[in-house]
């Protein structure tokens, strides 16, 4: 059931939260939107879906003054509104939780809530009201959040609810978020979404812009579809399932489940003994033993903050550590940076974080993809100078093969997708045909349709004879990609379990706990 662009509006029906029509915008050549209609009932939940590049974030920044449209009409509640800026988008009520929080990390939470909203200049005042609105506003949305806590203390899901807070302390009706559980344990995404359902039951709005098909289908009342910057349809969420919803946001079957072959495991590749990482005096990584095989894919369950980062930073060089790390036979040095002696062992690294261990953001393209390579011959005029245009070339045939959207290799990381960028750091380690890829939250921020790409490279990598280390915070994926499960608490595995084991025993593992415990 179609319903949600300007032509489907009913004479009886009460004006839209939001009314988009006919939203044009481009950068360059480049049409990021094209002709979007929709319209989003007031007091529902309304899920926007498209693949990485489809345009979404693009919208969305349109209807809260980030960008200016360069066609088209803004209505909120029925009435025509400009939106210049993200403070007119504010005085309309509308609020907006971007996928990396803006927030002052060494602010207090009250602190954070009232910048930008002061009463005047005494703060003392700003503070007490703020204090007494913030504590009615945890109170009835369930957002539970100290507000003298510092930022920078609190985990990411909290951080979050801080962003939701700040919204709401502005007399926000309609809230969009944009990517809201890419950094959050599933415990706290399920936590998340009962807040939602909280603020759709008190009328509110809430806009979400996500890639992961089971949250719209469980907490969506409507769902819009883009595809290259295009609006391809809006359903009732009831009146449909995942693979439709794929289907419309490719414009092709896609195959949600991994399809892969039994793993065929042969000589040991990686070997680790009794590795402990210490940071700030605390222990993260306490006696952790395991190998890998070439040609299986062994991955870590856990929830995240558990010591998986630790131990793809030892791993990959970034992190010094103690014990012992055996590749291909021969011992890896645990003390200093290592990471370029990492990649000439054959190890590849596409790290949990993109944007802080993955790229440089500023930088173009091709000089993202050739960081850690530069030696490659094939990147080198003589000994003295890079050859530029073959990294240009190289990286274009990369973005190709990866379908990284737009292909332009001269363009900066920070201008692509959180999606496309994860293409790129994706095709520059898996085409070194390394001998062991550490591959960390390989999806995060990822659409479907890349999702199934990046899971095909990961299990050819495997077929090739190569062995994979996957961490992921997604139990699903780990369930479906791996051969071997490891499962980590407190810096330690818990057990080793096959990928069909029942999510309950797993659960009990990340936690901490065994059956007989």
């Amino acid at each position: 059931m179609s319903l949600g662009t300007s032509s489907g509006r009913q004479a009886t029906a009460a004006p839209f939260a939001i009314e988009l029509r006919g939203i044009s915008k481009s950068f360059g050549p480049v049409q990021a939107n094209r002709d979007i209609n929709i319209a989003v009932p007031k007091g529902t939940i309304h899920g926007i879906i498209g693949e990485n590049g489809a345009g979404k974030s693009t919208l969305m920044s349109i209807l809260y003054g980030f960008y200016k449209a360069d066609a088209g009409t803004i209505l909120i509640n029925g009435t025509e509104t400009a939106i210049p800026d993200s403070q007119s988008a504010i005085r309309a009520g509308i609020g907006m939780v971007f996928q990396h929080f803006k927030l002052v990390q060494n602010f207090t939470v009250l602190e954070n809530i009232i910048l930008g909203a002061e009463d005047g200049p005494l703060l003392n005042t700003s503070l007490a009201r703020a204090r007494k609105a913030l504590t009615d506003l945890s109170r009835e949305y369930d957002l539970d959040v100290d507000p003298d806590a510092v930022v920078e203390d609190l985990s990411v899901g909290h951080q979050q609810r801080v962003e939701i807070l700040k919204a709401l302390y502005r007399q926000a009706d309609i809230l969009i978020l944009d990517e809201p559980t890419g950094v959050l344990t599933p415990e706290e995404a399920d936590h998340l979404f009962r807040i939602l359902g909280g603020l759709r039951d008190q009328g509110k709005t809430v806009i979400l812009i996500t890639h992961k098909l089971r949250e719209i289908m469980e907490t969506t009342d409507n769902v819009s579809v883009m595809r290259r910057g295009t609006m391809v349809g809006t359903v009732k969420t009831a009146e449909t399932n995942p693979e439709q919803l794929a289907e419309l946001m490719v414009g092709r079957k896609v195959l949600l489940q991994v399809d892969k072959d039994a793993a065929n495991p042969g000589r040991e590749v990686l070997r680790v003994e009794d590795l402990r990482v210490t940071t700030d005096g605390v222990e993260r990584l306490k006696g952790v033993s395991f190998s890998i095989r070439a040609g299986e894919i062994v991955g870590i369950a856990g929830v995240a903050g558990n010591g998986q980062s630790e131990l793809l930073e030892a791993l990959g060089g970034i992190a010094e550590a103690r014990g012992r790390i055996v590749m291909n036979g021969a011992d890896l040095a645990l003390k200093g940076l290592n990471g370029q002696s990492r990649r000439e062992a054959g190890i590849a690294h596409v790290p949990e974080d993109r944007q802080v261990l993955g790229l440089i953001m500023d930088f173009a393209a091709w000089e993202n993809v050739g960081f850690g390579y530069h030696n490659d011959p094939k990147y080198q005029k003589n000994a003295v100078l890079m050859d530029n245009a073959a990294l240009r070339a190289d990286t274009e045939a990369k973005m190709a093969r990866f379908d990284v959207r737009p292909p332009i290799p001269t363009l900066a990381a920070k201008n692509f997708s959180g999606g496309n960028q994860q293409k790129i750091v994706v095709a520059r380690e898996i085409e070194r045909n390394p001998d062991l890829l550490l591959i960390g939250q390989p999806t995060r921020g990822v659409d479907i349709g890349a999702i199934e790409f990046i899971h095909k490279q990961i299990v050819a990598l495997r077929d090739a004879g190569k062995a994979v280390l996957l961490v992921s915070v997604e139990l699903d994926e780990i369930r479906s990609l791996s051969d071997r499960v490891l499962v980590m608490f407190d810096g330690q595995i818990m057990g080793e379990r096959p990928p069909q084991t029942d999510e309950r025993e797993l659960g009990l593992l990340m936690a901490g706990m065994t059956e007989k415990s």
